[in-house]
């Protein structure tokens, strides 16, 4: 009961909030549909019970919010109906239409019960997001862009957006390394988280860091191991199909489900059930390469055998011949050089008696022609040497007289005979003064004469 204090009713908190929940109570005493956005499911594994936080959205902004229950029951059933119809269980981010009672209590305040939630409309809202992102991508005419590039031969060297403990991942992995025609991949892993919010920023960051090495790849492959539509949400998403469907080299894909084709899935390149049958589809690239290639081998060895062995016919054909004409010729030839070799012996004897002759003759002339140039030789050398003699003696007169003149020059200028003759030189700091542009009023100066020197100052200048 409340209480009166100085004329004022007074009510306890517990009071007040009993009263807001006998007024819900009687105001809101069914249960009814509701939709909302399921923020996050918050699952505690040990009692069972979920405790949902609901969230409705305009324009990427929260305009209502409020607190929900999920007790152990319901959830299981829910969860149920969930695996059956959409194949993943029911987890954060997703849209639902539920059924739920208005709950208040004095403790924990407002809240819905969720007694039941309807699969089909959160299956819905994802189609409705599906058609409305291929429109987008329709009316911006990129929506088969990356369907129109041509997807090399061999498409041999792979980026792959995938997490590395998938088990798609590693199916996709053992399938190409494993494969026994021994064909070789490269391939390089660029990981992101694959479904939930996170997804589509991540995927886009890894093409924006593939595209940076584009050089190095001929494809990139997402691969994405099993899993319902639910968790396939992302790939309906407009800014990841749109960076899928610009990308400058084929995307191929290999989410792995078989339930209806996300949007991503459709504008790609190529699109795989599964990462097994996306590297079982590499693989058969390699082999329509490789199979003609075979063919063409094989219809190349047969032809070369069949010309090897004609040609060889004609060998033996064309040997025959040969030998034939070769053995008349020989014989022919081996009467000609017969009779050659007889002439040149004759013309050889002929030869050898004449330039005997010859031989003689000029072995007399180089004779008396060397005894005459050694007499020239040896008169010019008589008068080399009595020149040789004459010369040297001229040569230190010569010499001699030169020295005697240098030597009457130098005492000449010597500077003692030039003091002798009158003359002073003047020093100044110790060197020789040669003008008087290098002297000032009041400098000391020292006159050298050839009896001594003079020590003075100088008082005055005449330029």
């Amino acid at each position: 009961m409340p209480e009166k204090i100085n004329d004022k009713t007074i009510f306890s908190l517990l009071e007040v909030t009993n009263s807001i929940k006998k007024t819900l109570e009687e105001r809101y005493k069914s249960a009814f549909w509701i939709k909302a956005e399921m923020n996050k499911l918050n699952h505690y594994s040990q009692s069972g019970h979920c405790f949902p936080e609901l969230v409705e959205k305009r324009n990427g902004k929260i305009i209502a919010q409020i607190k929900s229950t999920i007790w152990r029951d319901d959830y299981q059933n829910i969860n149920r109906n969930f695996l059956r119809i959409l194949k993943e269980p029911l987890k954060d981010g997703i849209k639902i239409l539920f059924l739920a009672k208005i709950a208040f209590d004095p403790a924990f305040g407002l809240s819905l019960q969720i007694i039941d939630i309807d699969p089909q409309f959160t299956l819905g809202d994802l189609e409705n997001e599906k058609r409305e992102t291929i429109k987008e991508l329709q009316l911006d005419g990129i929506y088969d862009k990356n369907k129109k590039l041509e997807l090399s031969s061999l498409p041999q060297r792979i980026a792959i957006i995938s997490v590395e403990t998938s088990k798609g991942f590693g199916d996709f992995l053992d399938v190409i390394d494993k494969n026994s025609w021994n064909y070789k991949f490269f391939y390089l892993l660029f990981p992101s988280v694959l479904q939930g919010d996170k997804a589509v920023s991540g995927i886009i960051a890894q093409l924006e860091r593939i595209r940076k090495v584009i050089h190095h790849f001929d494809a990139v492959a997402i691969i994405r191991g099993g899993g319902g539509d639910v968790g396939l949400s992302c790939y309906n998403n407009y800014e990841l199909a749109k960076a899928i469907t610009l990308f400058p080299i084929p995307i191929i894909t290999g989410i792995g489900h078989v339930t209806n084709e996300t949007v991503c899935e459709m504008i790609a390149h190529t699109n795989a059930i599964t990462p097994t049958k996306l590297a079982e589809f590499l693989i058969q690239k390699f082999h329509n390469f490789s199979v003609p290639i075979q063919k063409a081998k094989e219809k190349i060895a047969d032809k070369s055998r069949r010309l090897l062995s004609e040609e060889n016919t004609k060998l033996e054909s064309e040997l025959k011949l040969f030998r034939s004409i070769t053995v008349s010729i020989l014989n022919n030839n081996e009467n000609r050089i017969k009779n050659a070799s007889y002439a040149i012996q004759q013309q050889s004897q002929f030869i050898i008696k004449n330039s005997y002759g010859k031989l003689n003759v000029l072995q007399a002339k180089t004779r008396i022609a060397t005894k005459f140039n050694l007499n020239q030789l040896k008169v010019a050398v008589i008068q080399l040497k009595e020149k040789l003699e004459i010369q040297p003696i001229l040569y230190l007169k010569n010499s001699e007289l030169a020295l005697e003149n240098i030597e009457k020059n130098i005492q000449i200028m010597d500077p003692i005979n030039v003091l002798k003759r009158g003359f002073s030189i003047t020093y100044l700091n110790g060197k020789a003064v040669k003008d008087v542009s290098q002297l000032e009023e009041g400098a000391a100066i020292n006159t050298m004469l050839f009896s001594g020197t003079i020590d003075s100052t100088i008082t005055k200048i005449n330029k």
